[in-house]
């Protein structure tokens, strides 16, 4: 007998019958398989709402070895790209029945190596890494365990699994590009360390195109460093201390660029009269600041996009999830950027028209 206010367990057969689908169907999508129609995924996810349905997690894991976990192991939210990366997956994985464990590391090996672990621990189904590079046998040690792998905006070199990159030496070089083509010809650099493929690619862009001009990179106007606030603000103080300042300056760091817009007011520095600006990555407020900033915009919500359906993809291959098996060595999928021309750059002392 049924006590009065007891819960009665609603089964996987009853969903499937008020969905109109076979058992196999609805279990693959409340496990999160993405081999089915929206149409049907939304009739069985609506079904099991109506109904009340609660999964035995702990009993299907340990029976389909699968968690619906993803770890996304990220190096810091100061980043506007990675806020709208994160919110990307987090939704798309969500659609498809998959929690995200978020992960921040502030580019702290021993963090992130502390990180990867509780994420093996956790049997994650899948792993989607912004990492420092200090880690990759840990990762590989994930790949080996069958967990498919996306490395998201960095790829070290013997890193496993599929990497999902911005075109950032394209980047670099439409923004130098345009600066040059204003007139400028003392355009400084701020940007990540070379160990890092931003601050590696980016630099090669920047380079590149004053190769293209006939000229090349000036020591003194080049800074390099950390992707952190105080960085960018202490690059802009001893850039524009120098008796020959720049006219243009292009942040390729990203987390940098917000200490080097606060050092550039601290200073009074005219933007553009006295310096143009042009900043590596959009943030949602750029196109308010006063002026409105330049920038190479690489894509954010593409790179996140694309990360998820490669991951997605990767576990629907595997043998357990009814896929044919391991597929090829990694993919190399590259998102490319463009300029967004705002009112921060302009000819060489004259404001924009």
């Amino acid at each position: 007998m049924i006590e009065r206010g007891a819960r009665v367990a609603v089964t996987l057969d009853q969903v499937a019958d008020a969905a109109g689908v076979s058992k196999s169907t609805a279990s693959r999508v409340l496990s999160g398989s993405s081999r089915v129609s929206a149409q049907t995924r939304r009739a069985v996810q609506s079904a099991a709402e109506r109904l009340g349905y609660r999964p035995n997690r702990i009993a299907s894991g340990l029976r389909t070895r699968r968690s619906n976990l993803i770890g996304l192991v990220i190096t810091n939210l100061v980043n506007a790209s990675f806020h709208t990366i994160t919110g990307v997956l987090q939704q798309r994985l969500d659609e498809c029945g998959y929690q995200v464990l978020l992960c921040v590391t502030d580019s702290d090996p021993a963090r992130e190596r502390r990180y990867l672990d509780m994420l093996l621990d956790h049997r994650v189904d899948g792993l989607i890494i912004v990492g420092t590079g200090a880690n990759t046998a840990t990762v590989r040690e994930a790949a080996a365990a069958g967990i498919p792998v996306v490395n998201l905006m960095r790829s070290p070199d013997d890193a496993p699994g599929d990497s999902v990159m911005a075109g950032d030496r394209e980047g670099a070089e439409l923004a130098v590009g345009h600066l040059l083509g204003l007139g400028h010809r003392r355009i400084a650099f701020i940007g990540g360390p070379p160990e890092v493929d931003s601050g590696r690619d980016r630099y090669a862009g920047f380079a590149a195109a004053l190769a293209a001009a006939g000229l090349e990179p000036d020591p003194a106007l080049c800074e390099r460093g950390p992707y952190t606030v105080p960085f960018g603000a202490e690059a802009v103080m001893r850039l524009m201390a120098s008796d020959s300042p720049p006219t243009a300056l292009y942040s390729a760091n990203h987390e940098a660029t917000f200490g080097t817009l606060g050092a550039l007011v601290q200073l009074g520095v005219r933007v553009p009269e006295q310096l143009s600006l042009v900043c590596h990555e959009e943030a949602p407020w750029f196109p308010y600041w006063h002026p409105p900033v330049t920038v190479v915009d690489n894509s954010a919500r593409d790179l996140g996009e694309l990360a998820a359906e490669q991951l997605l993809r990767r576990i629907d291959s595997r043998p357990d999830n009814g896929g044919p098996g391991p597929e090829s060595a990694g993919r190399l999928i590259r998102v490319g950027s463009r300029l967004v021309v705002r009112d921060s750059t302009a000819v060489p002392g004259r404001p924009p028209a």
